[in-house]
């Protein structure tokens, strides 16, 4: 699943507005190459990261007053799990599978960008090169929801077996409802979580568990013919998502940008495959406020030097290999930074097009 997006912009989900089609005109206003659908959580509690992708798991629990969900595995709950999976076998099954995985779809209830986005590419026309769409990926929410006890899901078996394939088939309903207006779907799995991988707080979450549930959100991905993306928005082991198969490993390039360096084998093998690497080089904090296209191109050039001069790549490949994001999402940004991070990613992708001939 090759690609040469030669420093293609795009981001990672959420803008602070509370208008999607104010979101949805800052995103197509810079980046319209490859738009994403806008997480606005300024709208409620429905638009949190994890909250969002909620629906249809069983058992899952919204506690409205308190403004948290969790799971409730206590008694019998044979039935609510059976009827998931029935919906499951039904869409996913690699052999008889409907591929209709709409019994996970989102509702505007709970994301109000996704049909912005929608209507708004519709009504214009035509295909993008890309269109980029995102889940909470299922580490991040299986370590950070609880069940009735405020036991984290991931270490319940049978829960996180459920979030993985509920996850699963949210991708590729997304990638399904996008693909009438791209030449190839990005979908984005978002692992904040992941930057603690290996401290203390995570020591009980083994390397292969993290790797196999990523892969299999990564194989629904690409059943679709979708573009399998990780994003990590601190430093973390990278070479556990080239592991699982990823086919863009977004970072934070702005703040752990010579991290990704660390791994010279593993991003070598994952480039000279066709992998790419996504430059989180536009920071998403006060700091956006004294950048300018220049000392963003610089830091770009810098860390790039940094991996070629450490794993002997071409530096032609790397750049050819690029796509630039921000470091993060939006959403808890002033709105004016927020649109501020947009105008210089957009500027930054155009300049460094126009620097190495792309």
């Amino acid at each position: 699943m090759s690609i040469q997006p030669k420093c293609l912009a795009t981001a990672i989900g959420s803008l602070p507005h509370s208008d999607p089609a104010k979101a949805v005109g800052v995103v197509l206003a810079n980046i319209p190459q490859a738009p994403i659908w806008p997480q606005l959580p300024a709208l409620g509690m429905n638009e949190q990261m994890e909250i969002q992708y909620s629906e249809g798991m069983p058992r899952r629990k919204i506690d409205a007053e308190k403004r948290r969900m969790y799971f409730d595995t206590s008694g019998d709950y044979s039935e609510d799990l059976a009827t998931f999976y029935e919906a499951y076998v039904t869409a996913m099954d690699p052999d008889g599978g409907t591929g209709d995985c709409s019994a996970m779809a989102i509702t505007p209830e709970f994301s109000k960008g996704i049909y912005a986005l929608e209507g708004t590419l519709k009504a214009l026309g035509g295909k993008r090169p890309f269109v980029k769409v995102q889940t909470t990926g299922p580490c991040s929410f299986a370590l950070t929801i609880v069940d009735e006890n405020k036991r984290a899901l991931f270490y319940n078996d049978e829960f996180r077996d459920v979030i993985v394939k509920a996850l699963a088939m949210k991708c590729r309903w997304q990638i399904q409802k996008f693909q009438p207006f791209a030449e190839r779907v990005i979908c984005f799995i978002d692992e904040p979580i992941l930057s603690g991988f290996g401290s203390s707080t995570y020591v009980s979450v083994q390397r292969a568990d993290v790797v196999g549930v990523l892969k299999e959100v990564i194989d629904a991905v690409h059943a679709d013919k979708g573009l399998a993306g990780i994003h990590c928005c601190g430093n973390t082991e990278w070479s556990i998502l080239i592991d699982a198969g990823v086919d863009i490993v977004n970072f934070d390039a702005f703040g752990f940008g010579d991290t990704i360096a660390l791994y010279p084998t593993q991003v070598k093998a994952h480039l000279e495959r066709g992998g790419v690497l996504a430059w989180g080089v536009v920071p998403t904090s006060t700091a956006i406020r004294e950048q300018t296209v220049e000392s963003l191109v610089t830091k770009f050039e810098n860390v790039v030097d940094n991996l070629v001069a450490k794993s002997g790549l071409p530096r032609k490949l790397v750049l050819e290999q690029a796509i630039i994001t921000p470091s993060c999402g939006t959403g808890s940004l002033a709105v004016e930074d927020a649109e501020r991070v947009f105008k210089l990613l957009g500027e930054t992708s155009a300049a460094l097009k126009a620097k190495n001939g792309f």
